[in-house]
């Protein structure tokens, strides 16, 4: 694997598995509002941008193509977004998230988190491109659950704040 993330690559695998799943992996099923597939989705973009398998007892991170299982930072939106913080401040050969505060931050590749109103992380999508609105960049996001091709990061949906990690190894 090479050890320098490629957010191009993982917005390229973004747009194409957007709309339509990658048969390769499982698909995580909304059930009673809960669950859904956007971090199994998110983590298959970060491998498709070079990150490596991490298969350590604190916190894992790995995807089994044979039995179709994956670990709970794979496929769980705050797992994922911690194991990625934690990651920051480490010197592991992992993939790392550095949160900033302003989405002008953001490129290609990077992650966007999304908390609700009771401070719970619930939805991560991938940015796929980066648009001028008005002299303003915005970016674009691809998603699973609901499965959606490069729409705006803002949700027409209640959520109390968007986190914006942008991606590195």
């Amino acid at each position: 694997m090479p050890n320098k993330y490629n957010g191009r690559a993982a917005a390229n695998y973004a747009m194409k598995y957007a709309l339509v799943p990658n048969k390769a992996y499982k698909y995580f099923q909304l059930v009673k509002e809960n669950g859904g597939d956007c971090t199994n989705f998110v983590s298959q973009c970060l491998r498709a941008g070079g990150a490596p398998m991490d298969y350590n007892n604190h916190r894992p991170w790995w995807y089994d193509m044979k039995k179709g299982k994956a670990s709970v930072g794979w496929a769980v939106a705050h797992s994922l977004y911690w194991y990625l913080k934690t990651n920051q401040s480490s010197n592991r050969n992992a993939i790392k998230g550095l949160e900033v505060d302003n989405v002008d931050e953001l490129e290609v590749g990077d992650v966007i988190f999304y908390e609700n109103h009771r401070n719970i992380i619930f939805h991560a999508a991938l940015v796929t491109s980066i648009v001028d609105v008005s002299g303003k960049r915005e970016p674009l996001i691809s998603q699973h659950t609901f499965n959606l091709l490069n729409v705006t990061y803002k949700k027409d949906y209640s959520y109390k704040k968007s986190h914006y990690l942008k991606i590195s190894l």
